[in-house]
């Protein structure tokens, strides 16, 4: 079960964090990757990685997920180098953490812009793709901040932004749902990256995961890779429209 194996998966935000991790665990199924990121030097070095380790296809493509331009030509060069997409994995995101009384209209557009018209723009190119082979996955990272609110940290845009991901992955699934076509979202709880780990390793931080997170922990490295795993995969193709909390039992409680 869940073998990738011949499939073609696109992954975005893949030079770090996150999607790093699930393009690996793609990789580790046996998919051929297209892997995209603003940061092309770094994309070339994890697919000589991947190549080497796991015998597959991988082609990096520098892209700006928030242009719409960019996010075309990354499409054409996949086409043009695969042939189809089977599963789309959209990960690349940021923030600007502010208050809703203190953040700026900037600060708002910078994040939507990256966290949820991102989503839009990625599932708008590469699903036309999809539709001509009558097939596809795709699957977006959510937040569990896109289900519920927070009493530590002010970040109005994300919750926004992740909200409307949330609600976009029901939209997308039940339109495509005659075209062969899933969607579905993972709402991961607190793990590393770049952009958390200065907060996450705080002592008030990890004191208020342990008040809130079941678990009383933060998610480790590869503990989202199974839900990628089963919502890109042929078993899965009852599945649609699914919003899947990875996050300790946060949600739960």
């Amino acid at each position: 079960m869940f073998n990738l194996s011949k499939k073609v998966a696109v992954v975005t935000g893949a030079s770090s964090g996150l999607g790093k991790q699930m393009a690996e665990a793609f990789a580790s199924q046996g998919a051929n990757l297209a892997i995209l990121a603003r940061r092309f030097e770094r994309l070339e070095e994890f697919a000589k990685e991947l190549k080497e380790k796991y015998k597959i296809k991988v082609l990096p493509i520098k892209c700006d997920v928030t242009d719409t331009d960019s996010i075309n030509s990354a499409a054409s060069a996949v086409e043009k180098e695969y042939g189809r997409v089977d599963i789309l994995l959209n990960c690349a995101g940021s923030s600007k953490d502010k208050g809703v009384l203190e953040m700026t209209d900037e600060e708002w557009d910078f994040t939507i812009a990256t966290d949820e018209t991102s989503v839009f723009k990625m599932t708008r190119a590469f699903a036309a793709i999809m539709k001509k082979n009558h097939y596809g996955r795709i699957i977006n990272i959510a937040s569990m901040y896109g289900l519920v609110g927070n009493t530590e940290i002010h970040t109005i845009a994300y919750h926004s932004s992740k909200g409307a991901v949330v609600n976009f992955t029901r939209a997308v699934a039940a339109e495509l749902a005659l075209e062969g076509i899933t969607c579905n979202a993972i709402c991961p709880g607190y793990f590393y990256t770049e952009l958390t780990q200065p907060v996450l390793d705080t002592e008030k931080f990890q004191q208020f995961a342990k008040q809130t997170v079941p678990m009383q922990r933060y998610g480790k490295p590869g503990e989202l890779n199974a839900a990628a795993i089963f919502l890109a995969s042929e078993e899965a193709s009852y599945v649609t429209g699914v919003i899947l909390p990875v996050d300790g039992g946060y949600t739960a409680v």
